[in-house]
């Protein structure tokens, strides 16, 4: 996993649990659990984006990134993967929980990163502070759509 997927679990999932249980008073349900776990894992891949500003540093200094370990290329393809599959699971466990609203926003800012993705792939190197600043907050947009969608899944189940 690495030190990405450790960050992106502490960044990520802990938050998520945290807040839930800090708002609820009790342990989270299993679809907050799902969904944190999904968002931390994705943001491996969000965490990936900085480690094409410093592949030269990391290289001097021994430092495994994934661009250092399998190049620029297929670095961005694994951080774009990492971070569109989860999202892909959310929008699917919305739907699956009766929430298509939730699920087709989810999708639809997907779709919009994937089409940021593309112009990523060109050139990771120049294109990782751009995607960046646009994909991360599309990302974190479906985090708080999805928070919101499960406040509303809990009034469903009340």
């Amino acid at each position: 996993m690495g030190s990405n997927g450790v960050c992106g679990f502490s960044y990520e999932t802990l938050p998520w649990l945290t807040a839930a249980a800090a708002t609820t008073g009790i342990l989270p349900t299993l679809p907050v659990f799902l969904v944190a776990i999904l968002y931390g894992a994705g943001a491996h891949g969000i965490l990936t984006l900085n480690d094409f500003k410093a592949i030269a540093g990391d290289r001097a200094m021994g430092i495994s990134s994934l661009p250092v370990l399998h190049g620029p290329q297929r670095a961005a393809v694994i951080a774009c993967a990492i971070m569109a599959v989860p999202q892909a699971l959310v929008s699917l466990l919305l739907f699956y929980w009766g929430l298509p609203f939730y699920a087709l926003a989810i999708g639809g800012l997907l779709l919009l990163q994937l089409a940021c993705m593309r112009r990523f792939l060109r050139d990771p190197v120049t294109y990782a502070v751009w995607y960046s600043a646009i994909g991360v907050g599309l990302y974190v947009t479906g985090m708080m759509i999805t928070a919101f969608g499960l406040n509303a899944l809990s009034h469903l189940q009340a």
